[in-house]
């Protein structure tokens, strides 16, 4: 009887505010699965989280179930047919994993879990996310909305650049891999948006390569499918925002990037040009032209250091474009352009 009651207890079922708030105050690190009530939990996941209570006990970590319609908190997670994943710790979202890759689970749980016991004995501050289904403020961002209200305006007094993982790496289904990375490296992420762009929009962004044989194939490939947008600044090391991001990324070339940068990004998740994975801006200017285009209510601090320029790679290097232009010159330029020769 013990056992069952034991068994039973391993997820608790959230299906109240009241209860969600409860949770959200539980010491050390809760890993909530939403699911849809079509559906139910995710029910492969269970033996893991099992051996994960038995080999950690039951005082730092916890496991609990929540209904997307059940919870307002939960309502842009209704609908989706893959399960989610969040881990809370201190009331604050620190990851998200979405699907039910058991491998990434258990790496996820026990690299928070260890995040979490040096917060509560060192007193180190936690790292905390914003997950575009969940953040009150993903609006501020829309690429569709900019009404030019201050309110709907997002800024930041740090550094910032874009990064994008591209749409080979998303339908391989690394997008929640390579995030981690992202934190784990340092880096702090103000925002991440899954976006399918256009190809007015890919050819003003990569307008200063039109002349290049592969530009008609890298605007093909990158309206392909979605994208995941995100918004990078730094707060550890001395490392400019926009160089540590080059840095982390690795050669252009997937097989150069092997060959010099292993442990880089493009290395482990690239795999010819131009697929590579991820994109970066080149230089702080750069960062403001991409910025200013696919998040036009984004506002940047006035004190934006320079990046040290990275040696450029022959194959496929992504150069910066030297025009700040605002997303009303997308169709312009398109037009303007025509149809770029490979």
């Amino acid at each position: 009887m013990g056992s069952k009651k034991k068994e039973v207890a391993l997820q608790v079922n959230v299906s109240t505010q009241e209860l969600w708030e409860e949770m959200l105050c539980s010491k050390g690190l809760t890993v909530v699965d939403v699911y849809q009530g079509w559906c139910g939990p995710c029910k492969p996941v269970v033996s893991l989280f099992q051996k994960m209570r038995v080999e950690v006990g039951p005082d730092l970590l916890h496991f609990a179930s929540a209904e997307a319609d059940c919870l307002d908190v939960l309502e842009r997670y209704r609908g989706r047919c893959e399960p989610t994943f969040l881990f809370y710790a201190g009331g604050e979202l620190v990851a998200v994993v979405r699907g039910a890759n058991a491998p990434l689970l258990e790496k996820t749980i026990r690299e928070q879990l260890e995040a979490e016991k040096r917060v509560l004995a060192e007193g180190r501050e936690r790292r905390v996310i914003k997950d575009e289904a969940l953040s009150d403020e993903d609006e501020c961002f829309s690429h569709e909305k900019n009404d030019g209200d201050d309110e709907d305006l997002v800024s930041s007094e740090k550094a910032c650049t874009l990064a994008i993982i591209k749409p080979d790496a998303v339908v391989h289904g690394k997008t929640d891999e390579i995030i981690m990375k992202i934190q784990e490296a340092g880096f702090d992420i103000l925002t991440n948006e899954e976006r399918t762009m256009t190809e007015a929009e890919m050819r003003l962004f990569y307008q200063h390569r039109a002349g290049e044989d592969a530009f008609e194939k890298l605007v093909y490939h990158m309206c392909s499918g979605p994208s995941h947008l995100l918004i990078l600044t730094r707060t550890e090391g001395t490392e400019d925002v926009v160089t540590a991001w080059r840095t982390l990324m690795g050669p252009c070339d997937p097989h150069v990037a092997r060959r010099e940068q292993p442990d880089s990004l493009r290395a482990q998740y690239g795999t010819e040009m131009p697929f590579n994975a991820v994109h970066g801006s080149w230089d702080s200017e750069d960062a403001r032209r991409e910025l200013a285009l696919l998040f036009p209510s984004f506002r940047f601090s006035d004190q934006i250091p320079e990046s040290a320029p990275l040696g450029r790679e022959a194959e496929g290097a992504e150069g910066p474009g030297k025009m700040l232009c605002s997303p009303e010159d997308v169709d312009e330029a398109a037009r303007d352009q025509g149809e770029a020769t490979s």
